[in-house]
């Protein structure tokens, strides 16, 4: 049972899929050397393959992850900008472990500070970023905090914006997951600095720590972490066949294991799934009855292309069911959710969609408005 565990997982990170005829095989996920690892699929959320998820961990150097989408906001709202100059604190230039090398009293421009928080991991352009956009660092993982609850992050807590070990720091596999895919969704302009394998300033070199960006050119992030507690542990994204996965891999012995693990379960994740468009962005769903309004029917549609990943074949057993939230009364803005599409593989849920009127629905005439008054009633 070993000797074929080993000999899957090596066919896996080779890209070679085992077959029988037109039947693809689906066998277990392949044997992870970590504490807690996970594979999802970035597009829909769905969990491919998992081992202890949901377990508590330090997160070490990826909770940067938090601190850049903390960062990348403020970037976006226009209270930060990539060209302005941040006076470096003594605070952040004793920061314990990686170093940006920055010096106390200097200002260094906002983009050497993002590019040293995520390719070189650097604590000390990490908290000079904190204290600029949170006025200091305690403030700022207050931030870091409210974000991750209003992303859903139900198990876990920040201490630091770097990830110093500390029993009150801690996250898990798929809250870490789950953050990885907010950042992919939500700054597309920003996602592109994890690809980047080094970069230089003030005549020193930085290189990036993910290994698989040099081995797999599909690959293109996201971010490595270690403490001594921690382990070594690495988020890797990669974009193949139209389908985005992403892998969390936590506590490896080893950089070497943390990404032979990783390389593994993308293997796993593009030999055996496939990407399935349920419904195009737009399509109408199914007509939905408005009432008070200036028209009585509006198309309940889907705002951006519904996206499942299944087992290679599997793609005819999807079943969908659409539902409303009733009554709908005019005025309905165009970005109001006025229903949910559920997705339902072999009988069981894998995905949910918010509906969208296709267009803004305004108030009716007085004479509409009091016949479904009425109508209302009954």
């Amino acid at each position: 049972m070993m000797l074929y565990r080993y000999l899957l997982t090596l066919m896996l990170a080779l890209g070679l899929a085992p077959t029988a005829g037109a039947v693809t095989l689906m066998p277990a996920a392949p044997a992870i050397a970590a504490r807690t690892w996970i594979l999802v699929d970035s597009a829909s959320g769905q969990t491919l393959a998992e081992s202890q998820a949901d377990q508590k961990i330090e997160p070490a150097s990826l909770t940067k992850l938090m601190t850049a989408y903390v960062v990348f906001n403020a970037l976006r709202d226009g209270r930060l900008k990539m060209d302005e100059q941040v006076l470096i604190s003594e605070h952040a230039w004793r920061a314990e472990g990686s170093r940006t090398f920055v010096q106390v009293g200097t200002r260094v421009p906002v983009h050497v500070l993002v590019k040293g928080m995520i390719v070189q991991s650097g604590n000390d352009a990490t908290i000079a970023l904190a204290e600029r956009v949170g006025g200091s660092e305690p403030a700022f993982v207050q931030m870091m905090n409210a974000w991750a609850q209003r992303l859903g992050m139900r198990g876990t807590h920040f201490e630091d914006a770097s990830g110093l070990p500390s029993p009150s720091h801690y996250s898990s596999a798929r809250d870490l997951a789950t953050l990885s895919r907010a950042i992919i969704r939500d700054f597309p302009e920003y996602y592109p600095i994890y690809s980047l394998r080094e970069y230089t300033w003030n005549n020193i070199r930085q290189e990036n720590r993910n290994g698989l960006l040099e081995r797999d050119p599909s690959v293109d992030g996201i971010k490595t972490g270690h403490t001594d507690s921690a382990g070594y542990c690495l988020i890797s994204s990669a974009q193949r066949q139209g389908m985005r996965l992403i892998a969390v891999v936590l506590g490896a012995a080893s950089v070497k294991e943390r990404e032979s693990g990783s390389a593994a379960l993308l293997a796993y994740g593009y030999n055996f799934f496939e990407s399935v468009t349920v419904r195009k962005r737009g399509a109408t769903v199914l007509k939905a009855r408005v009432y008070k309004g200036g028209e009585q029917y509006v198309a309940a549609v889907p705002a951006s292309d519904v996206q499942i990943t299944v087992p290679h074949g599997q793609g005819l057993n999807i079943t969908t069911r659409a539902t409303l939230h009733r009554p709908l009364l005019a005025p309905l803005a165009a970005n109001a959710v006025i229903g949910e599409l559920q997705i339902d593989l072999g009988g069981k849920t894998v995905a949910r969609a918010p509906l969208y009127p296709a267009a803004a629905v305004p108030v009716g005439g007085w004479w509409r408005r009091m016949i479904d008054t009425i109508s209302l009633w009954f």
